[in-house]
């Protein structure tokens, strides 16, 4: 709003110095000397609120006049300026900052709304903080499995040394524990990959996934017959030969860490080891079937009238084939990979 009259010339006055404001029971006291129209006059007046105003005014001083900000003890919105119902001849509305009740409303929710943004992206946090957040729980992931994987590798290669061969045969129960752990653990890759955590296929890790844990809690977990064979033996120290090139690659990735030595292994250890691997698999499958056999483990009977009973061998050898499909499926997949890697550049043609 403005003032007009007494106040215009208060605006139009030069060489005010020093106004009077003050605010007192509700009340705006005004009291200037200035040189206006009139020569050098006093001007002043005094305003009694509708409603209840914080008691601090805040004015600024310019050569053409006096600006006063005075806030309301509440946010609302206010019939009129003053408590009397006749407007003061002197005042006027600014009509460059009116707002009637309709725009406060738009103007007060807007702000809320301009609030509320705030808030949801504090609480969702920075694409910043979440990329920070997301490596820092992708190396951590890494890490925990380099160490487990690790210390499998590490026991197994020294009780190799000491004990030669006859290490072989209590492979199982000596680091099973820790092949749990890392393999249950390693779900949570598939899950990553589903949800988009990290770029990598799904179907070569759920692949990957599915075969070993079918090896481990199936083969060697349910059957005691089988975890005193040797084959236990190269099915976990390849698993784990892989694994300690792996981690450590992503782990370095997610710091934007680039070991041209550790990149080249973890792109090319798999061609021996992945065949390798697989073979050790297969020998573990085949020689389970006749344990499954001779104790009908996992084995039932349709019900009648077929009642023909079905062995968990014929399982296994179907198995067998999704082994070697699962095989082609992860090789292909890192072949490209290594290709994209390390794939010879086209040289230019002057």
């Amino acid at each position: 709003m403005g003032v007009n009259d007494q106040i215009y010339s208060l605006e139009e006055a030069q060489g005010r110095k020093n106004p009077a404001i003050s605010i007192t029971e509700n009340v705006l006291h005004f009291k200037a000397q200035g040189h206006g129209a009139k020569g050098d006059n006093v001007y002043e007046f005094h305003l009694e609120f509708l409603d209840l105003v914080k008691p601090e005014p805040v004015y600024k001083l310019t050569q053409r006049q006096v600006n006063i900000t005075v806030q309301k003890k509440e946010s609302q919105w206010w019939e009129r300026l003053t408590k009397q119902e006749k407007r003061p001849l002197f005042l006027a509305p600014d009509f460059d900052r009116w707002l009637d009740e309709s725009d406060a409303e738009m103007e007060l929710r807007a702000k809320e709304e301009e609030q509320l943004n705030k808030l949801r992206l504090e609480s969702q946090g920075s694409p910043e903080t979440l990329t920070s957040l997301k490596k820092g729980y992708l190396f951590m992931y890494n890490l925990v499995q380099f160490l487990g994987f690790s210390w499998i590798f590490v026991n197994m290669t020294v009780r190799f040394f000491i004990l030669g061969k006859e290490s072989f045969y209590d492979t199982f129960h000596t680091v099973a524990d820790m092949m749990y752990f890392c393999q249950m653990l390693a779900a949570v890759e598939s899950i990553n990959a589903a949800i988009g955590v990290t770029k990598s296929p799904v179907v070569p890790s759920l692949f990957q996934l599915l075969g070993r844990n079918f090896i481990l809690f199936i083969i060697f977990g349910t059957m005691e017959e089988m975890q005193n064979k040797a084959v236990v033996f190269f099915v976990f120290y390849i698993w784990s030969t892989v694994e300690i090139f792996r981690y450590p690659f992503y782990m370095l990735s997610c710091i934007d860490m680039d070991w041209k030595v550790l990149t080249w292994l973890r792109y090319t250890v798999w061609i021996p080891l992945y065949p390798m691997g697989c073979l050790a698999e297969a020998v573990s499958v085949i020689q389970s079937i006749p344990v499954f056999n001779e104790t009908g483990r996992f084995s039932f009977t349709l019900p009648y009238p077929v009642k023909i009973k079905v062995r968990f061998s014929f399982f296994l050898q179907i198995y067998l084939i999704l082994l070697f499909l699962g095989l082609y499926v992860n090789f292909r997949y890192l072949y490209k990979q290594r290709r994209r890697r390390f794939g010879q550049k086209k040289k230019k043609i002057h």
